[in-house]
């Protein structure tokens, strides 16, 4: 039996997939490339933005043909999206040929929903609601390395007013310190270690905060690389800034996202701060950590945006010089507050603001690539590179993609190259020493 999992969305949903594939494999199952050799189908879905609904319907509905060919296959639809008790029963309506449907918090049922839609030749539908506790025993299965996900809670308790993510994945539950460590610590053979969580500044795993988590890792794992995703502005404190810039394994990154650069529209989103008090933090940020660099994400096109909003957006990307940003046009999300706000933005002025956020922020990611050449940086080669025949690629420290010379078999290694060319989402360099 062979399964193929397509995941949507986030890296805790990328994670969560490899704690799927652990189970199917417990199970017997083997991984297929491609959908068409599958027995067991599964949609891990997101339900973020409106865009991303569309997409899983229309690849669900594809796989009609394949179902009436054989009719053995299994399709199973889950995450984020199925979270949500209407639209898991508008795609149930909709699929009658879809097998299994379940939501975030019974990942670790799945074996027993396959076992229970098998024996009793009927779909299985299983949505469970409520904060609920962690599991620890899921197996995974990892197939991203040299890099390895570990989450360090789940859930967000900050109810941002346009984010589905409070009410699907939950309020905030932290995993132990010594679970986490423990993880981990038998990771060995991995290089970089991504901690995952909806807001990790506000970790508090029996009484450690993120800082101290930090700090056990460094203490108490040989892991070369750690990094972290995402850190809530309003949560980030000075002992985090300490501990980052003491402990030279940290990378020197902090995805910090600000959404939005007015004022009023962070209130009219419940962020928790003010454009003045997340410019303070970056100046203290950078005057703790000169080499650090800078992620965002931004939406444009909130309910009530006006162009004075938008002009303090564009002033902040100027102003803070972030390396790269995710920009996003807002999504309404039923059930979020911001649903219900008057005085939408029309479409055709989002799509106007968007185009001028991603011209801008563009430029400023060049000019910052720009200044690498010459310099000489330490990249974990990842894998192969998929532009540049006889090439790999990895990242620095500072989350920058970096092409070079080389082969498979240095995947896994650490290497310094020497930046020749600085372009608008890529360097380019040449080895000048392996570091193992």
């Amino acid at each position: 039996m062979k399964y193929h999992i397509i995941t949507y969305g986030c890296q805790m949903n990328e994670h969560e997939s490899e704690k799927i594939a652990g189970i199917l494999e417990s199970l017997g199952f083997e991984a297929s490339k491609s959908k068409e050799q599958a027995d067991f189908i599964l949609f891990n879905t997101c339900c973020v933005r409106e865009n991303a609904e569309h997409k899983t319907f229309g690849n669900v509905g594809a796989l009609k043909k394949l179902k009436d060919e054989n009719s053995s296959l299994m399709v199973a639809v889950c995450g984020c999206m199925m979270q949500q008790q209407s639209v898991a029963q508008k795609l149930a309506e909709t699929f009658p040929f879809v097998d299994l449907i379940f939501g975030t918090h019974n990942i670790h049922t799945l074996a027993d929903m396959i076992g229970d839609c098998i024996l009793n030749k009927q779909r299985v539908v299983s949505i469970q609601e409520g904060d609920l506790s962690i599991h620890e025993d899921v197996p995974v299965t990892r197939h991203s390395w040299p890099l390895a996900s570990v989450n360090i809670m789940y859930g967000c308790n900050n109810f941002c007013t346009y984010c589905i993510v409070p009410y699907v994945r939950g309020r905030e539950k932290s995993r132990s310190a010594k679970e986490i460590v423990q993880e981990i610590q038998g990771l060995k053979e991995y290089r970089e270690i991504m901690l995952l969580g909806q807001n990790v500044n506000s970790y508090n795993g029996g009484g450690v905060d993120f800082a101290g988590l930090l700090e056990t890792i460094c203490a108490q794992t040989d892991v070369p690389r750690i990094r972290f995703m995402t850190s809530h502005p309003k949560d980030l404190s000075d002992r985090l800034i300490d501990v980052i810039a003491s402990q030279p394994r940290i990378c020197r990154h902090i995805h910090l996202p600000v959404q939005s650069g007015s004022s009023n529209i962070l209130a009219a989103m419940n962020r928790g701060y003010t454009r003045e008090q997340y410019l303070e933090l970056v100046r203290k940020i950078r005057k703790r950590i000169p080499d650090i660099a800078l992620t965002t994400d931004i939406i444009v096109g909130f309910p009530g945006e006006t162009d004075a909003d938008f002009a303090d957006t564009m002033s902040l990307l100027q102003e803070v010089k972030y390396d790269s940003a995710f920009t996003f046009v807002y999504s309404r999300r039923n059930g979020t507050k911001a649903a219900e706000m008057e005085n939408e933005v029309g479409k055709a002025v989002q799509k106007e603001r968007i185009m001028k956020l991603v011209a801008l922020q563009n430029t400023i990611t060049e000019q910052k690539n720009k200044c690498y050449e010459g310099k000489t940086v330490r990249v974990l080669a990842e894998g192969i590179s998929t532009r540049d025949q006889g090439h790999v690629c990895g990242r620095t420290g500072s989350g920058k993609m970096v092409n070079f010379a080389g082969n498979k078999d240095m995947i896994g290694k650490f290497f310094d190259v020497e930046i020749t060319e600085g372009k608008k989402t890529t360097l380019f360099g040449r080895i000048t020493q392996e570091q193992g």
